[in-house]
C-alpha cells in the first residue's frame, strides 16, 4: 500500500497516543472510521491498535477477525481475567493490530459495578501494555478505541483511558443535538476522572454533495466547533459500505476510491495536528 504519508513518531516511546472514537448515536460512521483511520495510520508506519469496545464487534468483523477466533477479548480485559497483550491479534494490514470484542461485553458492566476502579480498568490495561511494549522494543504509537453507541460504563472507561476524543458526526439534521450531549459527557469525565481529556476533532461523515442538507450541516458544525472540525470530510461512498462484508478496510478493498482517499487525508491531518500539539 503506497501513500505519500510518512511517520513522524507522534508518541513518546512506550506511551501510545490514545484516541476514543465516540458518539452515542449509532450509524454515524464510528466503527468505519476506527477501521479505516487505523489502516491509514498504519500505512504511514505507525504501529496501531484498534481496541473494539462495542459488544456488536463490528470493528473486529470489519478487520477480518471472525467471532469463533476471538478466544480472548476486551471483555476478559475489563473483567480482570486477562491482560490486554494476550487479547491482541494481528490483522491483514501490516502494523495494525486488534483487541477484539465479543457479546460478553454486554454483561461486564454488572460484573464490575461494585469495583472501586471500575471506570479505570481500561486505562490500567493500556498503561500495562505500554510498559510491556517498551520492553519488547516495538511499542504501539496509536490506540484507537471504538466505543459503543451509548454513554455507558464501557464508554466511560474509554474516555478515562484516552488522551483525546475523535467524534465522527454524520451529515444529518440532528447532528449538533447529539454532539452537545457528548461534549457534556466529555466535560464531566474531564472534571472527575481524566483531567487530560480533550476533543481532538470532529470528522464529518457520509457527506453527499448532491444533498443541500449535507452542506448546511457542514457549515453549522464548523460554526459551532470552529477549528476542532477536521478539514477532511468523509464522503458517502459505496465501496466504503461494501468493504466490511469482505472483512477488509476499504483501503485494502479499493485504495483508489473516494472513501479510501478521504481516510488517507484524515490520517495526514491527524498527524499534522499531533505535530502541532507536541510543538505547543
Amino acid at each position: 500500500m503506497s501513500t505519500e504519508l510518512t511517520s513522524i513518531g507522534t508518541s513518546r516511546p512506550g506511551k501510545p497516543r490514545v484516541l476514543a472514537l465516540a458518539n452515542q448515536k449509532g450509524g454515524v460512521g464510528k466503527t468505519t472510521t476506527a477501521i479505516n483511520l487505523g489502516t491509514a495510520l498504519a500505512a504511514t508506519g505507525e504501529k496501531v491498535l484498534v481496541l473494539d469496545l462495542d459488544p456488536q464487534g463490528n470493528a473486529s468483523t470489519g478487520l477480518g477477525v471472525d467471532r469463533k477466533s476471538r478466544r480472548i477479548s476486551t471483555y476478559h480485559v475489563l473483567a480482570g481475567d486477562s491482560d490486554l497483550a494476550a487479547a491482541i491479534v494481528p490483522t491483514a494490514v501490516p502494523r495494525l493490530h486488534l483487541a477484539p470484542s465479543t457479546l460478553d461485553l454486554l454483561g461486564v458492566e454488572l460484573e464490575i459495578a461494585n469495583e472501586r476502579n471500575r471506570a479505570h480498568r481500561l486505562r490500567l490495561a493500556i498503561d500495562a501494555l505500554g510498559v510491556r511494549s517498551v520492553l519488547d522494543g516495538d511499542p504501539f504509537t496509536y490506540v484507537l478505541i471504538d466505543c459503543p453507541p451509548s454513554l455507558n460504563l464501557l464508554t466511560i472507561n474509554a474516555l478515562a483511558a484516552s488522551d483525546a476524543v475523535l467524534v465522527p458526526l454524520q451529515c444529518e439534521f440532528f447532528a449538533l443535538e447529539g454532539l452537545s450531549q457528548l461534549l457534556t459527557t466529555v466535560e464531566q469525565v474531564r472534571s472527575s476522572l481524566n483531567p487530560r481529556l480533550s476533543i481532538h476533532g470532529v470528522v464529518l461523515t457520509m457527506f453527499d454533495p448532491r444533498n443541500n442538507l449535507s452542506g448546511q450541516v457542514v457549515a453549522d458544525v464548523r460554526e459551532f466547533m470552529g477549528t476542532k472540525v477536521y478539514e477532511t470530510v468523509i464522503p458517502r461512498n459505496v465501496r466504503v459500505s461494501e468493504a466490511p462484508s469482505h472483512g477488509k478496510p476499504v483501503l485494502l478493498y479499493d485504495l483508489k476510491c473516494a472513501g479510501s482517499q478521504a481516510y488517507l487525508k484524515l490520517a495526514s491531518e491527524i498527524i499534522q495536528r499531533e505535530r502541532s500539539l507536541r510543538a505547543a
